[in-house]
């Protein structure tokens, strides 16, 4: 089997993207596009990827990582001159080399495996991926012979009235035999309107060479965008969230409503799981079988289990167990870990806190810096005072504990197991196990002292006013 290897191209500025951030690390659907591209390399079975960076070099690297090898190009002279750049890493290779753009995320690993088998069917030097567009404004086109065989690919700015008129274009990604391309880019010359040097005219170099040169058309066009500016990058990130809404509906998953569901491209979603209006879903969050989500939920990088509910809520870097109950106006931080069946209420906030399996925190409360046991009952507005403005302290709960309402647990302090805290409390000492813990002061009635606060009240306001 022949070795394929991958060139990306990612030099390019992109000026018309108006930004600090260099092009390819935009953002669609949770991944910068060049990420999306290294998937699709990766998932098309090639053994070898080169990136070729140029402006942001620094940047670009910093997020592939191990993930490609890396080539400057310093001057942008063009795509030829840019894939010139790779011959002292791949110019004596054997085998084929796809070349694909940073900016063109929508492209998938399925269209690439197929230009790849027709390309070693057909024993081709050269294939081109084309597409047939509604709009073929600003993008080079396809021209063919009377037999229909790909004669040469005529930029825009080249083209003639009628050259300008053909519908098919070139996606700028091909896979060539890898020596004949590296030979072929040597003839390339930039004699044009550009005055650079064309990957596309290595197609008519290998041609007339008496090689066979081979089109494959997408069967979706969207896959050969490439985003210029912020126009096309919204209009990627339509086309994607669509795409991966459609992928979770074909593996069991039930939207309501796609339009206002948003799932980034890493999310993994269970079957039989139902996903309501103004969903949220992003990074790396997992979620499993059976679970009701939303509406309104902000969920990012967060590990939920089977048969969970998440309504009108927000969850970051947090982990629920099976059958637990999140909301509604709940907020999960950063390590925040729920055990099977945990009960987390409205306008609840949980920090790094882990709770034990059934333990409730039903409303008004924030649990922060915190373990819990099992079956711990949290009563209404109780709170862990866990922060000094210097240091962060832990509150320890043991299992069937009771935390009445209003209380407040100055951290560190540990409550015992089965241990009750009696509610309006102020709790500065441990609770030993099977305690009950009263920490408030006792209350007096002053008789008939009311009339008195009122009159001394009314007297001072009408005090200020003639003042």
């Amino acid at each position: 089997m022949k070795k394929i290897m991958a060139i990306i191209l990612a030099a390019g500025q992109g000026k018309r993207m108006k930004s600090k951030l260099y092009k390819v690390l935009h953002q669609v659907c949770g991944k910068p596009m060049v990420g999306h591209v290294l998937q699709t390399v990766k998932e098309s079975d090639c053994q070898r990827t080169v990136v070729v960076v140029g402006h942001g070099a620094e940047a670009v690297q910093g997020y592939i990582g191990d993930g490609a090898e890396f080539v400057l190009q310093e001057q942008q002279l063009g795509t030829g001159h840019a894939v010139l750049q790779t011959e002292q890493l791949l110019g004596s290779e054997e085998g084929t080399t796809v070349i694909l753009y940073g900016d063109t995320p929508l492209v998938t690993s399925d269209t690439i495996k197929a230009l790849l088998e027709l390309h070693n069917r057909k024993e081709s030097a050269a294939t081109v991926l084309t597409a047939v567009v509604p709009n073929p404004q600003g993008l080079g086109r396809i021209i063919r012979n009377e037999a229909g065989a790909v004669q040469r690919i005529v930029e825009q700015k080249d083209c003639t009235p009628e050259q300008a008129a053909i519908h098919e274009i070139n996606t700028g990604m091909y896979c060539f035999d890898n020596r004949k391309l590296f030979e072929a880019l040597k003839r390339v010359t930039n004699d044009n309107a550009q005055g650079e040097y064309y990957l596309t005219d290595v197609m008519e170099i290998i041609r007339e060479a008496g090689d066979v040169v081979e089109a494959y058309c997408a069967t979706d066009f969207a896959e050969g965008i490439g985003v210029n500016d912020r126009v096309g990058l919204a209009e990627a990130e339509q086309l994607m969230r669509a795409r991966i809404v459609r992928k979770h509906q074909l593996a069991g998953v039930s939207i309501i409503d796609a339009a206002a569901t948003y799932i980034e491209a890493d999310v993994i979603i269970g079957p039989d799981t139902v996903l309501l209006p103004g969903t949220l879903l992003r990074g790396r969050t997992v979620i499993g079988e059976d679970c009701v989500i939303g509406p309104q939920a902000d969920i990012t990088d967060t590990e939920i289990a089977d048969r969970v509910t998440v309504k009108h809520s927000v969850t970051c870097e947090a982990v629920i167990a099976d059958e637990c109950s999140v909301g509604p106006y709940a907020y999960l931080r950063p390590g925040s870990r729920l055990g099977v069946g945990c009960k987390i209420g409205d306008f609840v906030e949980i920090k790094n806190a882990e709770l034990g399996a059934g333990s409730k925190v039903s409303h008004l409360s924030y649990i922060g810096d915190a373990i819990l046991g099992t079956e711990v009952n949290i009563g209404c507005g109780a709170i862990t005072a866990n922060y000094d403005g210097y240091n962060k302290s832990l509150t320890q709960i043991g299992d069937n504990a009771f935390v009445g309402s209003n209380v407040n647990l100055i951290a560190p302090v540990k409550i015992g197991n089965g241990a009750y805290v009696v509610a309006g409390s102020t709790i500065t000492h441990d609770v030993a196990e099977g305690d009950v813990a009263i920490a408030r002061e006792r209350q007096v009635n002053k008789s008939g002292y009311a009339d008195k606060l009122r009159a001394r009240a009314k007297a001072k306001k009408e005090s200020s006013k003639q003042e």
